[in-house]
């Protein structure tokens, strides 16, 4: 475009004949339009929007103009007051951390009712049915669901644990009120999201046992372990994927704030503490609604990996953050390993090198700490030393805490592999407590 259109169009706008949007098709009252607040046929059309977000090629949306968020138009020789839009709570929320996007085709989004109702989720058309249904206020809901760039409350403690590879994991576990919120959400939604049939940490009917049970007497077994699996899953990436879902930019915004946190460090400024973030909002190890969220996040890459595995022959499970394939041979599975990273980090996570085995079958083959070589189990070793533990109960007076420990592994080998736990228990002298 040359510079001669844009000064016309630039002088133009001074007297309010500029462009102001795209032209949309209004829908008439007698085609069941809804009305807004005043009795107004509501700007509602039926589009396709960009392909760049969360949606689908193909997949269309009603969306809703709201006629306040349009293009003013700006007059040069205009003086006096401006008309007020909107009220100043309503702006402190539109504008908030929370649903302040420039992204247009995602903010006027309406719900997809038909496919909330195919995957079984709850319909939420707006924040007030968030509240009804998680037993809140709105103004309780907007309390946990608004970030805040310093705030005067922290609703998560945070400590850290060490790990048996050495540093610390950080935990950050909400407090009682906004933990009791996320359970609830776990129950009425998040348990409901699709995951794949290869995901067998946190999901009902799955196991440690389950997840290993297909890896049993294979040539080779290679193990991945995806990299900050959790902090990876950014408050963008729930958002996104509850739009994908069905749910309208508002609902799926606030959503997304109550199931993230970011790490916080306290700040002391005039004699008050305020907490500010140091880090995007991500999903929290010590929330309730972490691990089946991430289950939900990663279900095209479970997807692409079982089919990269099913294309060479080769078995795959994962169990949060790790990543199990066993296969035919040693050639293969690193073949597998270089494409298997790839599509990783095309889903935007990262493999720990330093967690990556290749177990082979003369040596000891695990998969989430169950051995596979054979039959599913504990090692030889481990199934020594719970033996020796019984054998040392039988012969001397055993404390509280040490036949508990005793039934506790007797009853995670008896899930694994029952054969295996009678014949301990055969040799226990001792009922158990």
């Amino acid at each position: 475009m040359s510079l001669f259109p844009k000064f016309v169009n630039w002088v133009k706008s001074l007297f309010g004949q500029g462009p102001r949007t795209r032209e949309v098709t209004r829908l008439s009252s007698s085609a069941g339009a809804p009305l807004d607040a005043s009795g107004r046929v509501a700007d509602i059309v039926t589009e396709e929007v960009v392909t760049k977000g969360p949606l689908k090629e193909k997949h269309r949306r009603l969306v809703k103009r709201d006629p306040r968020l349009l293009p003013k138009v700006s007059h040069a020789l205009a003086w006096g007051k401006r008309k007020k839009v909107m009220s100043a709570g309503e702006a402190k929320r539109l504008f908030s951390g929370t649903l302040r996007t420039r992204n247009r085709n995602q903010r006027d989004l309406l719900p997809d009712e038909a496919q909330l109702a195919r995957y079984g989720l709850p319909l939420w058309r707006k924040e007030e049915d968030v509240a009804s249904a998680l037993g809140l206020t709105v103004g309780q809901l907007q309390h946990y669901s608004i970030h805040r760039e310093r705030d005067r409350v922290s609703h998560y403690i945070t400590f850290a644990l060490p790990k048996r590879s050495g540093g610390q994991r950080l935990i950050q576990a909400p407090k009682s009120r906004l933990k009791a919120v996320q359970r609830k959400l776990l129950s009425l939604l998040v348990e409901k999201l699709p995951v794949s049939p290869h995901a067998h940490g946190f999901v009902k009917g799955r196991s440690v046992r389950t997840g290993a049970e297909g890896h049993v007497g294979k040539a080779v077994v290679l193990r991945l372990d995806l990299k900050d699996f959790f902090p990876t899953v950014s408050y963008a990436r729930v958002r996104g994927l509850l739009i994908a879902l069905g749910y309208g930019y508002p609902v799926a915004a606030t959503l997304a704030v109550l199931m993230t946190e970011s790490e916080r460090q306290p700040v002391e400024l005039d004699g008050k503490v305020y907490f500010v973030p140091v880090g995007p909002r991500v999903c929290v190890q010590g929330a309730p609604t972490s691990p089946a969220l991430c289950n939900a996040i990663v279900l095209k890459m479970d997807r692409r990996l079982a089919g990269l595995a099913r294309k060479h022959g080769f078995t795959y499970s994962r169990y949060a953050d790790d990543l199990s394939f066993s296969g035919p041979g040693e050639e293969a599975a690193e073949k597998l390993r270089g494409l298997a990273a790839r599509i990783i980090q095309e889903e935007g996570f990262q493999v720990n090198a330093a967690k990556t085995r290749l177990q082979r079958r003369g040596g000891r083959q695990t998969v989430t700490g169950v051995t596979v070589n054979q039959v599913l189990g504990l090692s030889r070793k481990e199934r020594r030393k719970l033996r020796a533990m019984i054998h040392q109960e039988g012969t001397r007076p055993a404390s509280a805490e040490t036949s508990a420990r005793i039934d506790g592994k007797l009853a995670y080998l008896s899930m694994l592999n029952p054969k295996q736990a009678e014949a301990l228990r055969a040799r226990r002298k001792v009922p158990p407590r």
